[in-house]
């Protein structure tokens, strides 16, 4: 049986959602959980949700929990606030401890797991930035026999501070899929040979452009509709018309 799609009522008072049920009316089999990245808001990633249109599924797009310095606007998932002494740009990985527990034990756990009735393998989180580093980080701390149904980042490498698995522990299970730009990318060999040594199942995508800015077309978004259609469970599959862009 599926699992009891939720309300905001159902959250925490820390946690801000925007809920996006499954197209159709049908039955919200899988949960999506969307984390935008450095200094954004929930509020565009709700609508990027909503063009998904993914088959029995529903999408949640959580707000970080901090506030930007400075009156920046936005938000950001960090424990600290740091700039780049050389740029002056605010660092992307300043811990993450405070955003992986309300992410793990406040939404997925407290709410989606014990109050809704979902398993952990009809969960399944894509980041963009820090939102992707948040995101690979709820999966490299769960605990052992434990799976998510996958992760998805958006340039967003495994945080600095995360604990990898010693040689005598099995490598996390939850299969992950990093997207990045050809060049000027936050995932360089370092950070792609330590996602490599935390989880059994890694796929990179490599776009054929700088950056690692949200997909813009068809070709992008494939490898991850194709992703979705192996890891959601759904009777009726990826629709063609859900990769659509714009």
């Amino acid at each position: 049986m599926p699992g009891t799609l939720p309300k905001e009522s159902d959250f925490p008072a820390n946690v801000t959602v925007a809920i996006i049920p499954a197209p159709k009316s049908q039955k919200p089999v899988n949960i999506l959980i969307l984390l935008h990245g450095l200094g954004d808001t929930h509020t565009p990633f709700a609508t990027f949700g909503t063009k998904l249109q993914l088959p029995e599924t529903a999408c949640i797009s959580l707000r970080a929990p901090a506030d930007m310095p400075f009156d920046l606007g936005g938000f950001h998932w960090g424990d600290n606030i740091m700039f780049d002494q050389n740029t002056e740009e605010m660092e992307i990985d300043t811990g993450f401890k405070k955003s992986t527990k309300l992410v793990l034990e406040d939404v997925v756990r407290k709410t989606l797991v014990k109050k809704c009735g979902y398993g952990l393998r009809e969960i399944v989180l894509l980041g963009f930035g820090q939102g992707g580093m948040v995101a690979v980080n709820v999966a490299a701390e769960l605990g052992l026999g434990e799976e998510l149904g996958g992760v998805v980042s958006i340039g967003g490498p495994l945080p600095g501070n995360s604990t990898l698995p010693d040689r005598a522990s099995k490598k996390k299970q939850t299969p992950i899929v990093i997207c990045k730009g050809n060049r000027m990318s936050a995932i360089n060999e370092i950070n792609a040979q330590r996602l490599k040594d935390t989880f059994q199942f890694l796929e990179v995508v490599q776009w054929k452009r700088p950056g690692d800015g949200m997909p813009a077309t068809k070709e992008e978004m494939m490898p991850i509709m194709q992703f979705f259609a192996r890891r959601l469970r759904s009777m009726k599959g990826v629709p063609e018309g859900s990769i659509a862009i714009g």
